[in-house]
């Protein structure tokens, strides 16, 4: 063999090489390149320019709680429905509030995007236009919260979480029960070592909503419903994993690991749908469709070795459960039936939870949690986590839950879907975070310099429509 020959078929045999190599170099690169948006302070916005899209279950109560945020500005609303719009707009002018710009119709939402310079979109929509519409927001130069989930299925999540690292607009997961006031004062406990190091962790969301999901007059169109016919998992995780997943430091020294789901059969919706049908044909629809089951009980491990019990079920007729509970290597917390913490055997006496509460409330609910209370939305967490998110906003700092945290609890939906469908098998979680779990700092949830946001003067006038 000459050696031009050997010359040609050593650079054949090494440009084949890398052929080969070259698109999972191109991901490495391209990942480096991400941006990473934890512990992200976005430029300082002294007047927040807020535009809320769906105006049925949430929408409206969003819209009063703004309005009474100093510094923030509710300058456009938009729905499907035009009626709905109109009635959103009198919760502005009894407080002599400026009419905000009306958008409605199915694609009253891209023409607000397009025509309104925005700081903050507020997405209170059905679950499926979470994902599209944070997508286009952070698009078209705002900051995007989305109500929970921030997405239904694995690949609309990450493109939310790409759009985000792109454009360098938050995106956050408006889960409020990170901020009601057990679970803040149990978060401060747990980053002070009360409790040791955790080892497993409990959330749910029981909740009675039979009625609600068939009643004709509930959610529009039946959404919510229709989701429970379509999907066939843990459809509404968020509430529980979410203020667990922030005492585990999840995203911030450890990630979910994977998954296992298992779910019982359907006693109640089909039988609901018949007995409707039966008096109603409106109803004649929905009979003999497949519904998700009862009961949905997920169990995650992280990667650390640390373990998590979801359940969900919003038929049966039990009471209303949102189980808070963290079990470390000195001490116990848990919330439903009863707030509770313990350091051994018993939970402590009501005078000593009294003194927790007094030592390690933080400093957020100190500041801001009796106007809180005062102002409303599910006994004031929902207002601290809009006061909250202004705030940061005004002054620059980042937001408590990144949009990594808002991934990887809402990707608990898909992959319980998955697992279900798989017979309960494991199913793996994607990092959302691509590796910087393991050098992420969790956000402290302190002032730091912010604060200085205050409360408009509050009216009467509360006849405010509040999702349950």
């Amino acid at each position: 063999m000459n050696n031009s020959r050997r010359d040609f078929l050593k650079k054949a045999s090494l440009l084949s090489s890398v052929a080969i190599t070259l698109p999972s170099l191109q991901n490495d690169v391209f990942a480096a390149k991400r941006f990473n948006m934890s512990g992200y302070a976005a430029p300082k916005i002294d007047k927040v320019k807020v535009a809320v899209i769906g105006l049925g279950m949430r929408g409206p109560g969003a819209v009063d709680r703004i309005s009474y945020i100093e510094g923030a500005e509710i300058v456009a609303l938009c729905d499907r429905h035009a009626d709905r719009v109109a009635k959103a707009q009198t919760i502005l002018t009894k407080k002599g509030l400026n009419e905000a710009k009306s958008y409605s119709g199915e694609d009253g939402w891209k023409s607000m995007l397009k025509n309104e310079e925005l700081d903050l979109v507020y997405i209170c929509t059905p679950w499926e236009y979470h994902a599209p519409m944070a997508i286009e927001a952070m698009r078209s130069g705002a900051h995007a919260a989305t109500e929970v989930p921030i997405g239904l299925t694995v690949s609309e999540i990450w493109e939310v979480v790409k759009t985000s690292e792109e454009t360098k607009k938050h995106c956050m997961m408006l889960e409020n029960c990170c901020y009601d006031f057990f679970e803040m004062l149990t978060l401060n406990m747990t980053r002070q070592g009360l409790f040791g190091e955790l080892v497993h962790a409990e959330g749910a969301y029981i909740h009675d909503l039979l009625s609600l999901n068939f009643n004709k007059n509930g959610y529009d169109n039946m959404w919510r419903l229709r989701e429970n016919m379509r999907l066939n998992g843990n459809l509404y995780p968020t509430h529980g994993i979410g203020p667990v997943a922030q005492c585990l430091n999840i995203n911030y020294g450890d990630k979910l690991n994977h998954l296992v789901a298992m779910q019982s059969a359907d006693f109640m919706m089909g039988d609901k749908a018949r007995e409707l049908a039966a008096e109603d044909s409106f109803y004649n629809e929905f009979v003999g469709k497949n519904f998700r089951g009862n009961m949905d009980v997920t169990l995650i491990k992280t990667e650390k070795g640390k373990t998590i019990m979801l359940q969900h079920d919003v038929t049966s007729p039990r009471p209303y459960s949102r189980l808070h509970l963290l079990s470390g290597t000195k001490g116990f917390a848990q919330k439903y039936p009863q707030e509770g913490i313990a350091f051994g055997h018993s939970f402590v006496k009501k005078e000593e939870l009294d003194d927790l509460y007094k030592k390690y409330t933080p400093e957020l609910v100190q500041f801001i949690g009796e106007q809180a209370k005062e102002v409303g939305g599910h006994g004031g967490m929902d207002f601290m986590m809009d006061w909250r998110l202004i705030d940061c906003l005004r002054n620059g700092l980042p937001l408590d839950q990144s949009v990594y945290d808002g991934a990887a609890w809402s990707a608990v939906t898909p992959l319980s879907i998955d697992s279900v469908a798989k017979n309960s098998r494991t199913v793996d979680f994607p990092d959302f975070t691509r590796g910087n779990w393991k050098t992420n700092t969790p956000h402290d949830m302190s002032l730091n310099g912010g604060g200085n946001t205050g409360i408009r003067a509050k009216v009467e006038d509360k006849n405010i429509q509040l999702d349950v």
